[in-house]
């Protein structure tokens, strides 16, 4: 068969197909065998572009991380080496316990991204229908958008306790004014000649809403969704520290209690893995929502 193949490269003419049609069934098959190649090629180069670029970076924190706990320039207390830190992490995986926390935390997360985005998209619409109700809570929003959630803490639990409700509080002023914000600019950022041929058609207030704002600032919505879901896994720390017995907040500051150090930076690499994931499976499902002219903004 290589022969055959180098023979074919050396001399075509005589390698050539007789008749019309085998020269056009040939030629077919050489377009498809092209065309293989070029899709070979592209993937190849798409997965080295993607993966190759994230997976040296981290290589390169690794071996700089290896590198100081080597030379020793800070104590195992203070910067455990990576070895330990695995087999920190390896033991909390088999013993259970750091799925029982994952679990926990994403619970938390969820539920207060979820009230936050409710609350959010209501004041945010009715911005959008009434214009004017926006004066009546708009000025109050902007004062508590400008007060760290922190500084709440001891009033929520004074007025809350240290139960759950606290803990959902927290996670839902951190990411509340992300969304509202971006809630708003869509609403009320529409292309007045769309809202010109909603009155044309006579659309009543609710559907020129419903039929034209919301599908022109669905983008604004989904992009003030990532940054407040982003929040709400920064603020989960503080959140899990408030009197908490379980999720990864407690097991941080318990580890940290217990000088484990190791035990600290496994909760934080845990923290910014289960964030990243979530991030990025939201991602995908926006972009297959989407579909077109925002798909690059969630590469």
């Amino acid at each position: 068969m290589i022969k055959m193949d180098s023979m074919r490269a050396f001399w075509p003419a005589f390698f050539m197909p007789e008749g019309p049609e085998e020269r056009k069934l040939q030629a077919g098959a050489d377009r498809r065998n092209e065309g293989e190649r070029n899709v070979g090629m592209k993937q190849a180069a798409f997965w080295k572009g993607r993966f190759f670029p994230p997976l040296m970076g981290i290589a390169a924190l690794l071996v700089l991380w290896y590198l100081v706990c080597r030379m020793e320039l800070f104590s195992a207390y203070v910067l455990p080496p990576p070895a330990k830190v695995l087999d920190s992490f390896r033991k909390m995986l088999v013993s259970g316990e750091l799925f029982a926390d994952v679990g926990i935390s994403v619970a938390r997360v969820f539920k207060g991204f979820a009230i936050a985005f409710v609350l959010a998209f209501v004041l945010g619409m009715l911005r959008a229908v009434c214009p004017g109700a926006g004066p009546y809570f708009e000025y109050i929003l902007q004062f508590f958008r400008n007060v760290p959630p922190l500084s709440l803490i001891p009033l929520l639990i004074l007025w809350c306790g240290i139960g759950e409700t606290t803990k959902t509080a927290i996670i839902f002023l951190a990411s509340f004014f992300p969304m509202y914000l971006n809630i708003v600019k869509g609403f009320t950022g529409c292309d007045p000649r769309l809202l010109e041929v909603g009155d044309m058609f006579g659309y009543s207030r609710g559907e020129r809403f419903f039929r034209i704002i919301l599908p022109y600032a669905s983008a604004d919505i989904l992009v003030g969704m990532r940054i407040g879901l982003g929040y709400s896994w920064r603020a989960i720390i503080a959140a899990e520290m408030v009197a908490a017995s379980t999720g990864l907040g407690h097991m941080i500051l318990f580890a940290q209690q217990m000088s484990r150090t190791d035990k600290v930076i496994v909760g934080i690499f845990v923290i910014g893995i289960v964030g990243l994931l979530t991030d990025r499976l939201f991602a995908f499902l926006i972009s297959r929502l989407l579909k077109g002219n925002y798909a690059n903004g969630w590469d």
